[in-house]
C-alpha cells in the first residue's frame, strides 16, 4: 500500500499576510522617501546658487508688485537670509542626515512589510531625525514656517497610522 504525501507546508499555509492598509501605507512611504531623497539631493545641488543669488531673490520678494501670499510664504527677510545662509553652510551635514533619515524610513517600511515590529521603530526614528535635522542645522525659527508645519503634520499622521497598525506586526 502506498501513502500520498501532502506537499503543503503547514507553516507556509498559515503564514500571516500583509494587511491591505499596511501595504498601501508602506507603498506611500517608499514614494515619499524617494521624493525626500530627490529633494535632499536637489537642496544640496541648488544651495550654492541660492546662496549666491539670495540678494536678488530678496529684492524680488520686496518689490511692490509681489503678491502678498509670496511675502507671507517667505516670511521675515532676516529669517529668509539666515535660512539660505545656513542651508549653504550646512549643506553636507543636511545631505548626509537627509539621506540617512530617508533610508531609515525605507528600511523600516521594508521591515513592516515583513510584519516585523522593529520596522515601526526604525521608521519612526527616520521620520524624527529628518524632521529635527532642519531645526538643528538651519534654526528653530523654521518651526514657524508653513513648509515645516505641513511636513510635521504629515510625519505625525504617518507615525499615527503606522502605530494604529502595529497590531499586525507579529515578528
Amino acid at each position: 500500500m502506498t501513502t500520498t504525501i501532502d506537499n503543503l507546508d503547514n507553516e507556509e499555509f498559515h503564514k500571516p499576510t500583509l494587511p491591505s492598509f499596511l501595504n498601501v501605507l508602506t507603498i506611500l512611504t517608499f514614494i515619499g522617501s524617494a521624493l525626500q531623497i530627490l529633494a535632499t539631493i536637489w537642496g544640496f545641488i541648488s544651495s550654492k546658487k541660492s546662496y549666491e543669488t539670495k540678494d536678488e531673490i530678496l529684492a524680488q520678494m520686496n518689490t511692490p508688485g509681489a503678491p502678498s501670499f509670496v511675502k507671507k510664504m517667505m516670511g521675515d527677510p532676516e529669517e529668509f537670509l539666515t535660512t539660505i545662509t545656513k542651508s549653504f553652510e550646512n549643506r553636507i551635514p543636511i545631505l548626509i542626515v537627509g539621506l540617512v533619515a530617508a533610508s531609515l524610513c525605507i528600511w523600516g517600511a521594508m521591515q513592516m512589510r515583513q510584519l516585523k515590529k522593529q520596522g515601526f521603530l526604525i521608521y519612526t526614528a527616520g521620520q524624527i531625525i529628518g524632521l529635527l535635522s532642519s531645526l538643528i542645522f538651519i534654526g528653530f525659527f523654521m518651526a514657524k514656517g508653513f513648509a515645516f508645519m505641513f511636513g510635521a503634520a504629515i510625519v505625525i499622521l504617518f507615525i499615527g497610522m503606522y502605530a494604529a497598525n502595529r497590531r499586525h506586526l507579529i515578528y
